[in-house]
Order: structure tokens, then C-alpha cells, then sequence
């Protein structure tokens, strides 16, 4: 059975991209700090990896062309947050580290936007420099709705 999952994402700038998701609070795998053809951030407690590649490398890997994320998105990384503050502040820090905000806060979103009461539920995105899309999301599972 599997025990370790890998994404690869492509990035145009390996150095760049470190510093960004450095900002955001993430850390990066000791065995890759030298390298200039990749960095393993680390995700979460069961320490998924998220394998920065410069585009180059990564399309070698596929052999194929790179997505162009300003005309669609090819994955959606959904974070979870501990609080609706942190929340925020994770998407404050991305914008301020040269990220897009491309989804306000649940709270904020006109009413008619909201297909179902989803008060247990708190999430905003922002894109990373290259523009992958990042949801970040708090959930009180004591609120969520039995289904």
C-alpha cells in the first residue's frame, strides 16, 4: 500500500516560489535545500509533499505542454485552516507575497451567491505566483449539517 503521496507542480521560478510559500508559513524538506531543479514543501501533519519543479523539469516529467493557468485551472489544493482568523491571514499573506485573491470569505459573498447555509464553514482562495489555486478552508464539524 502507499505510504507517502507526492504532487508535483510546476513553477516558472523555483527561488521565487520557495519565498513565496515561505511567507505563507510552509516549510520546505531539508534533502532538496541545495538543489535548483526542485523543492519538497511540506503540507499538513501527515507531511504531504508538494514537489516544486521548474517548468522545464516537470514537463520532462509528463511530456507534455504546461497548463496556462490565466485561461483555466488544472487543480484545486484545498488547506485547512484552525480558525476563521487564519483563514484570513493566510490569504492576506499570499497577496502580500505577490499571490491573487480570487475568493472572498464565505461571509462576504452576496446572499444570493449562497446555494445552502454553510455557517459551519469558512473558506477563501488565493492563487500562487504561477496562478494554481489554493482554497483555504475552516470547518466546525460540530455545526455541519447531518446529510
Amino acid at each position: 500500500m502507499t505510504k507517502e503521496l507526492w504532487i508535483n507542480l510546476p513553477v516558472q521560478d523555483l527561488h521565487k516560489s520557495k519565498g513565496f510559500f515561505s511567507k505563507l508559513g510552509f516549510s520546505f524538506d531539508p534533502r532538496h535545500q541545495n538543489s535548483n531543479d526542485m523543492a519538497g514543501m511540506v503540507v499538513g501533519d501527515s507531511k504531504i509533499m508538494v514537489m516544486l519543479f521548474p517548468e522545464s523539469t516537470f514537463k520532462n516529467f509528463t511530456g507534455n505542454d504546461i497548463s496556462d493557468t490565466r485561461q483555466g485551472t488544472e487543480v484545486l489544493f484545498s488547506i485547512d485552516a484552525a480558525s476563521r482568523e487564519e483563514v484570513d491571514e493566510m490569504v492576506r499573506k499570499a497577496v502580500e507575497a505577490g499571490g491573487t485573491s480570487f475568493s472572498k470569505p464565505q461571509d462576504e459573498k452576496p446572499q444570493e451567491e449562497k446555494l445552502q447555509d454553510q455557517s459551519w464553514m469558512y473558506g477563501a482562495g488565493f492563487a500562487d505566483l504561477d496562478g494554481h489555486c489554493w482554497n483555504v478552508l475552516y470547518m466546525d464539524i460540530s455545526k455541519m449539517p447531518n446529510v
